[in-house]
């Protein structure tokens, strides 16, 4: 599912690669004639590189909420999301909605982070506090930033059955482009900021400025594979 068509023109290859590294754990549960929906899809790299695997596959894009699926009850066979459950305001609703479209049996399988078990080397005191703003800024919006460590107690607790999940690190993005992006996320909230966090906010911008600046290091995301059952 994703907000807006993304024309197959418009995926780029290395795009399409990033189905390797993000569904590669899920690859085994896709095979011919089923149904299956990538919850959260953005532009659709993921989701057309699994579906190029088999060559009479149909992709259609829709636009949805996570907690009302426009499919009939027990109709999917598999259900994946990748980096999606993190930014939900409601993730138990959500679980509920995709337990309820799986068949009996069906395959859930989700890619979550977890910033809590994220390796930054040097991690100072400056990348500390940015990072604490950068979870504040991510709790406002609704989401969790630590939502990996918590995930498989609650695909548990929504009613999923063999529940599995595998640590995976991975370097998204630079030790100075992620200074960057937090940066400029935090500069853009005080901007409009006029809560009583502003000044935690504003100490954030300030650290994220001092690390942007403070030269290379090493960064992997941490992410938690699941696969459970309906």
């Amino acid at each position: 599912m994703l907000e807006g068509n993304a024309p197959r023109a418009a995926v780029s290859a290395r795009s399409a690669r990033q189905t390797v590294e993000r569904a590669v754990f899920a690859q085994p549960l896709f095979g011919p004639g089923m149904g299956f929906v990538d919850v959260g899809c953005g532009p659709g790299s993921i989701t057309l590189g699994i579906g190029d695997g088999h060559r009479k596959s149909t992709v259609d894009f829709l636009v949805a909420e996570a907690c009302a699926l426009p499919f009939a009850e027990a109709s999917v066979d598999v259900v994946f999301a990748h980096e999606v459950f993190e930014h939900l305001r409601e993730p138990d609703a959500a679980l509920a909605e995709l337990r309820r479209v799986l068949k009996p049996g069906g395959a859930l399988a989700l890619s979550t982070s977890d910033w809590s078990r994220a390796r930054l080397r040097p991690k100072t005191a400056n990348v500390d506090a940015a990072l604490r703003g950068h979870y504040l800024l991510c709790r406002r919006a609704g989401g969790d930033p630590f939502a990996g460590r918590s995930i498989s107690a609650a695909v548990t607790a929504a009613g999923f059955v063999d529940v599995r999940t595998k640590t995976r690190y991975r370097t998204d993005a630079t030790y100075r482009a992620l200074a960057t992006y937090v940066e400029a996320r935090l500069v853009t909230a005080l901007e409009t900021a006029t809560t009583p966090d502003r000044d935690q906010l504003a100490s954030a911008a300030r650290s994220a400025w001092s690390w942007a600046r403070s030269g290379d290091g090493d960064f992997a995301q941490c992410w938690t594979e699941l696969l459970a059952t309906r």
